[in-house]
C-alpha cells in the first residue's frame, strides 16, 4: 500500500478538524456587542486617577519628612545651646571653687590661715 492511497483520507480528516476548530473558536469569543468592554477612555481615566492619588501620597509623605527635618535641626541647635550653657556654668563653678579664690574670699570674711594645722586620723579606732 502506497502513501498516495492514504492521501484522500488524510485531507478529509484535516478539513473536518479545521471546521470543528473554527466553530469551537467562534463559540469561545465573547459577545462584544453587549457594551461590556472597557473603553480606552475609562482605562486612561482610571490610570490617571491612580497616578494622581500616588502623587498626592508621595507629596504628603515628603512634606512630613521635611517637617521632621526642620524640627530635628531646631532640636540640634537647642542641644548645642544647652551644652554651651552647661560648659559655661561648669567653668564658673570651677573658677569659684579654686583654692586661690576661696582663700581671697575667706580673707574678705575676716578669716586667717592656721599656723598649726591639725589633721584628723580616721583610721585609729576610738574606744
Amino acid at each position: 500500500m502506497a502513501m498516495t492511497a492514504l492521501a484522500p483520507a488524510i485531507t478529509k480528516r484535516t478539513s473536518r478538524v479545521a471546521q470543528k476548530s473554527t466553530r469551537a473558536a467562534l463559540r469561545i469569543v465573547a459577545d462584544v456587542s453587549a457594551g461590556n468592554q472597557a473603553t480606552s477612555r475609562s482605562y486612561a481615566l482610571f490610570i490617571t486617577a491612580i497616578g494622581v492619588v500616588f502623587l498626592l501620597a508621595l507629596l504628603f509623605i515628603n512634606t512630613l519628612l521635611a517637617q521632621d527635618a526642620f524640627e530635628l535641626s531646631k532640636l540640634q541647635a537647642d542641644l548645642k545651646l544647652s551644652s554651651d550653657q552647661y560648659e559655661a556654668v561648669t567653668r564658673e563653678i570651677e573658677r569659684i571653687s579654686s583654692p586661690a579664690v576661696l582663700s581671697v574670699e575667706a580673707q574678705k570674711l575676716g578669716m586667717k590661715p592656721s599656723l598649726t594645722p591639725t589633721f584628723l586620723n580616721l583610721d585609729v579606732p576610738r574606744g
